[in-house]
């Protein structure tokens, strides 16, 4: 406990040292961390089946309700789902179903976004307020001052410039490829319903062949 306590300390000092930019940089690293551990949450695909091979298992599988972890398997049995309902326009429903996944995808990235470009700038406005603290001093000659003076003025300079990048780099790391594993699902999402579509259509066509070769005997 007394170690979690120390540690504690050390952590609020090292904000207070850093400025009045070190408040709003350490509230926009547990919001940027909390944001992505829920888009990489969301963003799983599930099963590593293509798309063809999950169509055809739940297509099979009529006794039950298949369940997946991802956003392709649920989307897959919504998709069959509304296919095993003759007669229903299957386009609009997709489009409709889909775009709800679309949005779950893109839930907080505006957030990752915006925290990650911020929090340099916030940075370096902790900079440039630790550099005018540093000429104050020099203009009056004082090593030390209430403030910290020259010391005090250039620790909080680069203090704050490092939980900025601090904060954006891991960000902007992890979010970019947060943000090409969502363009992949979109893609999948994509190709799902077309695939789904035609399967539709080639059903409905086969099925009116053997209505047609049935008439005919």
């Amino acid at each position: 406990m007394s170690i979690i306590l120390i540690r504690l300390e050390t952590f609020y000092v090292y904000l207070e040292s850093g400025g009045f930019v070190m408040g709003p940089l350490a509230v926009g690293a547990v919001l940027l961390w909390y944001a992505l551990g829920y888009r990489i949450f969301t963003l799983r695909r599930g099963s590593g089946k293509s798309i063809s091979r999950l169509v055809e298992s739940h297509l099979k599988d009529t006794a039950s309700k298949p369940t997946g972890t991802g956003i392709i398997d649920s989307a897959v049995a919504k998709g069959v789902e509304v296919l095993r309902l003759r007669g229903v326009s299957l386009r609009p429903y997709l489009d409709e179903k889909y775009a709800d996944y679309e949005k779950e995808m893109n839930r907080y990235s505006v957030l990752v976004n915006s925290i990650v470009v911020v929090s340099p700038l916030a940075g370096l406005l902790g900079t440039v307020t630790g550099m005018i603290e540093t000429f104050q001093a020099l203009g009056e000659m004082s090593l030390f001052s209430q403030s910290g003076g020259i010391a005090g003025g250039i620790s909080q300079a680069l203090i704050s410039t490092q939980m900025g990048l601090a904060v954006a780099i891991p960000g902007l790391v992890v979010g970019r490829v947060l943000v090409r594993r969502q363009r992949n699902l979109s893609c999948e999402l994509e190709k799902l319903k077309d695939y789904l579509c035609n399967y539709q259509i080639n059903y409905e066509k086969k099925q009116g062949d053997n209505d047609e070769v049935f008439k005919t005997r």
